[in-house]
């Protein structure tokens, strides 16, 4: 007897993931389905991969055209794919013109904070609380939850976390030998908040004032995500350095660090990327910013974004604590744990993700429409009907 795709992964995966039960094998637009055909409505965008949804013939042709022409080409030799991808992604980015392109956002923030520490001839790196940065060693120490700090300590030194949103205590913070603050214009993994104007002003400010730099990482917020292509620009922030991935490349792996004129002329051999910049991942980053502007997709985040949002406020729950958000990068925090809650909403077709213990997070595709938003909104309300008590009953049961 052949083993399920379940059984055969289950038995080599390393480990690391809470696996879901549930095989996906294929999607289009807002919709994902499972190996029996069932289709289920995507609030995770692979974890805020497919602002574009799924599908996309666009990108598909633009990785088989580049795949028959040359895949890989380091940054030893230039690139035509890679040269209009730094032009065109730098024209987004007013004031930000060099690019140095990795291949996820932990490995542009740990980019970012090297370039910060060379520029500045400075060590200490300004975080914040229930902030996230990734995996690796220098973004993980940038990144709060003990969680995924502690099994790994000691973590690269220099590092201090200050309260988010409190600019008294950012204030405190940034002395002589601060070389960067790194910042979520609204906080992901942390439970999805954004920051207030006020704050993030001041914080540019004071950077500015007292010679460190400013690295803002959109490596969840970008290309569309919150409403405008990416969520600085919401606000007159001008960073010193944008760290982005994700959905850069419309679906396969890349990264990028941009740079204004404070950060120092990096010389060769600093730092590099094999794969960086790579011409197939950048035919698909050009393809994704052709649809991004064609379709004016920051725009349509915006509009479902508050449409969304004022949809699950009108749910009449007293577990709801409060929804809150940027576009389509909305949080319900509940008053109790969510994962019942998500395991629920999956058995009747809505995948969406946590944001610790109590919040649920929905990052679902910018293409994603308002009556999927409304299914979306009716099923969170269904399950929350049930309480506590009879969501562990029917999520013990399987239903």
């Amino acid at each position: 007897m052949v083993d399920s795709i379940q059984a055969v992964e289950g038995r080599h995966t390393s480990g690391l993931y809470n696996k879901q039960p549930i095989t996906l094998v294929r999607g289009e637009g807002a919709w994902l389905w499972d190996e029996r055909g069932r289709n289920y409505i995507d609030c995770t965008s692979g974890q805020g991969v497919a602002n574009l949804g799924h599908g996309r013939i666009e990108i598909a042709r633009a990785i088989a055209e580049q795949a028959q022409r040359l895949i890989t080409c380091p940054e030893t030799f230039f690139n035509d794919q890679r040269a209009a991808l730094m032009e065109e992604l730098t024209a987004l980015t007013p004031g930000l013109e060099r690019v140095f392109f990795c291949n996820s956002g932990t490995e542009a923030v740990e980019a970012a904070l090297k370039f910060s520490r060379y520029s500045t001839g400075r060590k200490q790196i300004v975080a914040t609380m229930r902030g996230f940065h990734g995996r690796t060693m220098g973004a993980l120490s940038a990144t709060w939850n003990k969680k995924y700090r502690e099994p790994f300590e000691p973590l690269v030194p220099g590092f201090i976390h200050v309260p988010y949103n409190n600019l008294e205590a950012m204030q405190t913070a940034i002395g002589e030998d601060t070389a960067a603050v790194i910042l979520e214009v609204v906080q992901g993994e942390g439970g999805v908040y954004p920051a207030t104007p006020d704050y993030l002003l001041g914080v540019q400010a004071l950077c500015r004032e007292r010679g460190a730099l400013l690295i803002i990482d959109e490596v969840q917020t970008g290309f569309g995500r919150t409403g405008r292509m990416f969520a600085y620009q919401h606000y007159d922030l001008q960073p010193d350095l944008l760290c982005v991935a994700k959905s850069l490349a419309g679906g396969l792996p890349m990264g990028a660090v941009l740079m204004g004129e404070r950060v120092r002329a990096l010389s060769p051999g600093l730092h590099g990327s094999t794969f960086g910049g790579n011409p197939l991942a950048c035919a698909a980053a050009r393809a994704t910013l052709r649809i991004l502007q064609r379709e004016d997709l920051p725009a349509q985040a915006a509009r479902k974004g508050t449409y969304f949002m004022e949809r699950l406020r009108q749910i009449r729950s007293p577990l709801i604590r409060e929804v809150r958000g940027l576009g389509l990068m909305v949080g319900v925090e509940l008053k109790q744990k969510v994962a019942p809650y998500l395991s629920l909403m999956q058995e009747r077709g809505v995948l969406a993700l946590s944001a610790g213990l109590n919040v649920i997070r929905f990052l679902p595709p910018l293409v994603i429409r308002e009556a999927q938003l409304d299914r979306v909104v009716e099923t969170l309300e269904e399950v929350l009907a049930l309480g506590p008590d009879g969501a562990e009953e029917q999520g013990q049961n399987g239903r």
